[in-house]
């Protein structure tokens, strides 16, 4: 890239700035209007479980945003040597659904409950049966339902109710509206007219039980937008929100906010009908964009939408790399104890490739990846388990596969219902996450889990905090364009990618797994009731 024609744009804010605030990190990407990264940025920061809830505090929120725009702006500093005053467009992702009420005065009413709580089991089945429709647990109106079937106070005082995306945005430019593939995560979504399903909402509100509260839910829901449209403008308090310096100046367009599965369909161009994409991570998730309506309600597959509005079935699992991040970071400590101290890079590279000299089926090794609950495996409290018999093959690269088996395990079992019994097929099918910033290691163990072939592009350590930059370079200088568009024109006309293809071998060993994975799932969800988590007592 030409260092003195960036320094030039940022000066000139002719940028883009991509905000994502994901399970373990809360990132930030600005680009230039090719959708070429300047700078990148990112601040950890973890759920707690707080009273059976798993929650992130606000406060936190802008602690993180705070940090990682600082080292943001320190980055553009000493590479092109100017100062980040003016940015033309900004963008905001976060973990998708949950539930954050607020009063009319802006008052927080309730812990920010996350996608990842397993508590709204009977409000989920109750609205699923009303509407003829999916609900998950993590939905927003499976969350306000359960509250008001709980009888809790606050209820009666929800003037708005968001996702985490929604919130930033809104403290950021005063807008009360969500990206569209967001919103679907709160409510279902018509395509037609691209706003909430009315029929839905006047089944909702006729409740008897919802009847007695003072609002309606079209008055306290944010307003769905396409992306490219307009959805607001930075202010004055969202400028020094994001910069306590004062250098940073309002204005800049504001992006629809999108959850992060919408950013992670952007950043692999995944929008097309019969496209597709896996994001792993603390959690995974495939999107899976229709070209028909699927034929059944399937309680394990999601119908949300593209941040444009089309139909896609999604298959969500609240867990995914958790459990092997916990068991790297153990072989770290002894690495550290004998003197080996290695980079976190060295170690996942060494232990990934370890697993290439395993048995197929991981030698009768079993890992059940749950810190949560997880909802297309019915566990409802997550204990991670690792599991052998006496007589399996019990070694570090079995070990290592079985790890890697069981992050993709409910995917694998949420997928095959949509292949299987639905017949969904899609022409490419692109992952991403940093979870294959390994090359080729789990890109190949996940092609073999689902039996399909799987693309990954440069940009799979990327993921949303890009996707979100882009989806902010479209509404500010491409709105008028199709997003599919736009994205095979402008920004993926050269992608460099890589497509592994399952192995025959690999298949019937991960098959093998599954099997056995299947009927062990007794166990795990008993040790979700007798194993008491310390943070309980």
């Amino acid at each position: 890239m030409d260092l003195k024609k960036n320094a030039a744009a940022i000066e000139a804010g002719r940028t883009a700035l991509g905000l994502e605030l994901g399970s373990t990190n809360i990132k930030m990407v600005l680009v230039n209007e090719a959708c070429e990264t300047l700078a990148s940025t990112s601040y950890g920061w973890e759920n707690q479980l707080e009273n059976g809830i798993w929650t992130y505090d606000l406060a936190k929120v802008w602690l993180g945003i705070e940090d990682a725009f600082h080292s943001l702006t320190a980055d553009v500093q000493s590479r092109y040597h100017v100062e980040i005053k003016t940015i033309g467009s900004i963008g905001v992702s976060a973990m998708m659904h949950g539930y954050l009420p607020f009063d009319k005065t802006g008052k927080q009413l309730a812990p920010f409950r996350t996608w990842r709580n397993n508590i709204t089991g009977e409000s989920a089945a109750k609205l699923t049966e009303l509407f003829g429709f999916n609900i998950p647990q993590r939905w927003s109106i499976a969350h306000l339902y359960q509250a008001i079937l709980n009888g809790e106070e606050h209820v009666k005082d929800i003037a708005f109710l968001t996702t985490l995306a929604g919130y930033v945005h809104w403290q950021l430019s005063g807008e009360k509206v969500l990206g569209i593939g967001d919103a679907s995560g709160m409510f279902p979504i018509d395509e037609q007219t691209g706003t909430y399903d009315a029929a839905m909402m006047e089944a909702f509100d006729g409740l008897d039980e919802v009847k007695r509260y003072p609002w309606k839910l079209a008055d306290i829901l944010p307003k769905p937008l396409r992306a490219g449209k307009t959805a607001g403008q930075l202010t004055k308090e969202g400028a020094w929100l994001l910069d306590p310096t004062g250098k940073l100046q309002p204005g800049a367009l504001m992006a629809p906010p999108e959850g992060d599965a919408g950013t992670g369909m952007v950043a692999t161009n995944a929008v097309r009908k019969r496209t597709g994409n896996i994001s792993v991570g603390t959690s995974a998730f495939s999107m899976n964009v229709l070209d028909a309506p699927l034929k059944a309600v399937h309680r394990d597959i999601d119908i949300v939408t593209t941040p444009d509005g089309a139909p896609v079935a999604m298959v969500h699992t609240n867990n995914c790399s958790s459990d092997l991040n916990a068991w790297v970071q153990l072989f770290g400590e002894f690495a550290e104890l004998i003197g080996h101290g290695q980079t976190p890079a060295k170690l996942y590279r060494t232990l990934f490739e370890v697993s290439q000299r395993a048995d197929r089926d991981a030698g009768g090794l079993l890992n059940y990846s749950c810190l949560s609950g997880e909802n297309i495996t019915d566990v409802e409290t997550g204990r991670p388990l690792f599991v052998r018999a006496p007589h399996s093959h019990m070694n570090l690269a079995n070990f290592m596969l079985a790890q890697l088996y069981g992050c993709f395990a409910p995917l694998k079992i949420g997928m095959d219902i949509l292949v299987k019994e639905e017949g969904v097929q899609t022409d490419v099918m692109i992952a991403q996450g940093g979870l294959f910033k390994t090359p080729v290691i789990g890109q190949q163990v996940l092609a073999d889990c689902l039996g399909l072939p799987i693309t990954v592009m440069e940009t799979a350590g990327e993921g949303g905090p890009w996707g979100m930059a882009v989806l902010a370079v479209f509404a500010k200088w491409h709105g008028e364009k199709a997003l599919a568009d736009f994205l095979d024109d402008e920004v993926f006309h050269n992608p460099e990618s890589s497509t592994l293809l399952p192995t025959e071998e690999g298949r019937l060993g991960c098959q093998k797994f599954i099997a056995a994975y299947r009927a062990g799932l007794t166990v795990e969800r008993e040790a979700g009731k007798a194993v008491a988590d310390p943070a309980d007592a």
